[in-house]
């Protein structure tokens, strides 16, 4: 399908990835475990959420100016010499909870550095009519988070916080060796060399969106995107109390298995099929589909229901945001397509936090106590979905599934199908023999 090069980068991106959630999940256990407080275990979560943030914009100035082999070994180093220092801290018995907010941060910027500087590279080293089944392999890394918490626990059973730890050390390593060796087309690693006194990177930051705004349509599909995160963040908050609401916490563990094999499933149907040939309007339709199976969680509180429909939802999640990455890597500048990357990046890391703060008290403090028996949408909304403990919730599925039908049919206006007229503006990536020489004489 893609090149020797795409491959080897997507590998390494793949291990390193899973060996740093590894390690995120069983710093969050330990961190619970020795203060018991719920608090100081969302702000590992907040201490890797904003700086990645922060650090988005000024990652896709960087991935356009910078030589992006450099990049991506400086930030696999980084990240290589942190996780270190939290062995030695291990191994010394001294680890602190700030050194794991300091650890987690350092290794989210990183991330952010290596996932947009790859996704610059991703349509200079595939040929154009490969481009969706590329992106739609990229998403096989984010799935395969989802599965890295079972395998983490099981790892931390059997050989303690050291080991797995150790376990993403060799994962970085890895992944260092690989991105320091394998051969890269010319123009996928070397940007062009910036102007003598020309912009600064502070002054780069906005280009991102000034480079979406020159191209009819596409900020209006970054805004539907950002809905359609806020919907998912929506749904992943609430998934889980949900689901407590009417299962033990083993049935739980069953549903958060299935969607994950519903989200592996997407990222590998992308692989294959490569998306749909009308990208906007298969994004339309996919992101209505996922609304109504978001919907239809709401029906009923039974297990078998959210297990059934769950993987649907999820399934479509690779679909979506691999096909739109699609649009915005082929329509815009390549010499500003770490900017734009980094752009859409930013807008879909805060729509998320976002939902995360608002999902929790809107259910708590106005959707449970609605949808209680006797509440004010008992009579009205209960007859459809029930009241009681977890309705509310149920009802916030039902809104989010609705919202999401109605972001689909603003994806499929006109104004938004007009983004497909652009021109392509990517060129055929170079033969990687002659590029690989290209970049070594550019050394």
């Amino acid at each position: 399908m893609g090149t020797r090069g795409f491959v080897l980068l997507w590998s390494a991106q793949l291990v390193s990835i899973v060996g740093s959630a590894l390690t995120g999940f069983v710093l969050g256990v330990w961190t619970y475990e020795r203060s018991g407080s719920a608090t100081q275990f969302a702000l590992i979560m907040l201490s890797g959420a904003i700086p990645a943030l922060l650090t988005a914009p000024f990652a896709g100035a960087l991935a356009d100016r910078w030589h992006r082999r450099r990049l991506l070994v400086a930030a696999d180093c980084v990240a290589l010499a942190s996780v270190g220092a939290l062995a030695l801290l291990i191994d010394a018995d001294q680890l602190q909870t700030w050194h794991v907010y300091v650890v987690t941060a350092l290794t989210a910027m990183c991330g952010t550095l290596q996932q947009v500087t790859f996704s610059a590279m991703i349509p200079l080293l595939v040929p154009k009519q490969h481009l969706s089944r590329a992106n739609g392999l990229s998403q096989v890394v984010f799935s395969a988070q989802i599965a890295a918490p079972v395998v983490a626990g099981t790892l931390l059973a059997l050989t303690g916080l050291r080991g797995v730890v150790l376990i993403d050390l060799v994962t970085f390593a890895a992944s260092l060796l690989v991105v320091a060796l394998v051969p890269l087309p010319h123009a996928a690693v070397r940007t062009a060399a910036p102007e003598p006194g020309g912009p600064s990177i502070w002054r780069q930051v906005p280009a991102g969106w000034a480079e979406l705004r020159r191209r009819p349509g596409l900020t209006g599909l970054l805004g539907v995107l950002a809905g359609f995160y806020f919907c998912f963040g929506i749904a992943g908050t609430l998934v889980r109390p949900l689901v407590l609401s009417f299962a033990s916490p083993a049935g739980l563990g069953f549903q958060v298995f299935a969607g994950g094999c519903g989200l592996f499933a997407g990222s590998l149907v992308m692989g294959v099929w490569g998306g749909p040939k009308k990208r906007m309007r298969g994004i339309a339709a996919f992101m209505a589909f996922g609304g109504i199976a978001l919907a239809v969680h709401s029906l009923a509180p039974s297990l078998a229901l959210v297990i059934a429909i769950g993987p649907f939802f999820l399934f479509t999640l690779p679909v979506i945001t691999g096909t739109a990455q699609t649009v915005l890597q082929s329509k815009v500048d390549p010499a500003n397509l770490g900017k734009v990357m980094a752009t859409s990046r930013a807008v879909s890391q805060a729509a998320s936090p976002v939902a995360y703060l608002v999902a929790g008290p809107l259910a708590d403090g106005l959707f449970e106590p609605l949808m209680r028996p006797g509440g004010a949408l008992a009579g009205s909304a209960g007859h459809l979905i029930g009241t009681g403990p977890g309705r509310g919730m149920a009802l916030m599925f039902l809104l989010a599934g609705l919202l999401l039908v109605v972001l689909g049919c603003l994806a499929a206006r006109p104004s938004l199908r007009r983004v497909e007229d652009l021109p392509d503006l990517l060129e055929e990536p170079e033969p990687v023999a002659v590029a690989a020489g290209r970049e070594e004489k550019g050394k």
